[in-house]
């Protein structure tokens, strides 16, 4: 059987992706998340830029017109649009101590959690690839009527995401299809992440529509447990 990182690193385009430093995006991001910190609709309609080494990212509008964020993970901070700095912040996860799901974010806390998520949305798989990751295939799961294999994933330190380690469900195609983590910075909330409509941009498969819930105890999506929708218009890499 093929190695299941090696099936998904080709299946949405490794090869391409290592031509590029960045890349831009249009997307909209809303949910009940973003309510509950205080910042509903903020991202709705907003352009993404990112620097793919840096694990650099930034938004604009960011909470205003003429602000956008910028992100990094030693680094958060706030600027105007011609660039002048208006607020930053250093060490930002550390400012996530004893959060609850409940917790409200100021601007800064909402630059570090968008930023770094993010970032990892858009660089999975290929990040599976650099150093310090570590993947193991699981057993497989069934849902819907459909199995899907499973890649667990170990990040390295050096990578800030949701959690250590987290399942990437990957389906025939080689596409993956759902993606579980426990959100640390928003009190250790248990997610299933579901990917869907794929499109081809620049060589490279990107999922435009994401849906993240709740996950019960049995691995199941809350149906009522709908956090966080992320669809995106278009992506240019460069």
């Amino acid at each position: 059987m093929t190695d299941l990182r090696d099936l998904v690193l080709e299946a949405h385009g490794a090869t391409q992706w290592k031509r590029f430093r960045g890349l831009e995006g249009d997307m909209s991001i809303v949910g009940s998340l973003w309510a509950r910190k205080g910042w509903p609709e903020v991202l709705k309609d907003v352009r993404v830029t990112v620097d793919i080494p840096g694990q650099q990212l930034s938004y604009q509008p960011f909470t205003a017109e003429g602000l956008r964020s910028f992100y990094r993970p030693d680094l958060v901070a706030i600027d105007t649009v011609e660039g002048k700095r208006l607020r930053e912040r250093a060490n930002p996860r550390t400012f996530f101590a004893d959060h609850s799901p409940a917790t409200p974010w100021d601007d800064l806390h909402l630059a570090y959690f968008s930023g770094y998520a993010m970032w990892n949305y858009l660089n999975t798989p290929f990040m599976f690839a650099l150093p310090g990751f570590s993947t193991e295939e699981i057993e497989p799961w069934n849902e819907n009527g459909e199995t899907w294999r499973r890649l667990k994933v170990t990040f390295p330190d050096s990578v800030a995401t949701h959690s250590p380690e987290q399942v990437f469900y990957v389906g025939g195609d080689g596409l993956i299809a759902r993606l579980d983590y426990f959100a640390d910075v928003t009190g250790g909330i248990p997610t299933a992440h579901y990917m869907s409509d794929y499109r081809d941009f620049d060589g490279i498969k990107i999922p435009t529509r994401r849906r993240a819930y709740r996950r019960n105890p049995d691995g199941t999506p809350m149906a009522n447990g709908l956090g966080v929708v992320i669809d995106i218009a278009n992506v240019r890499f460069f």
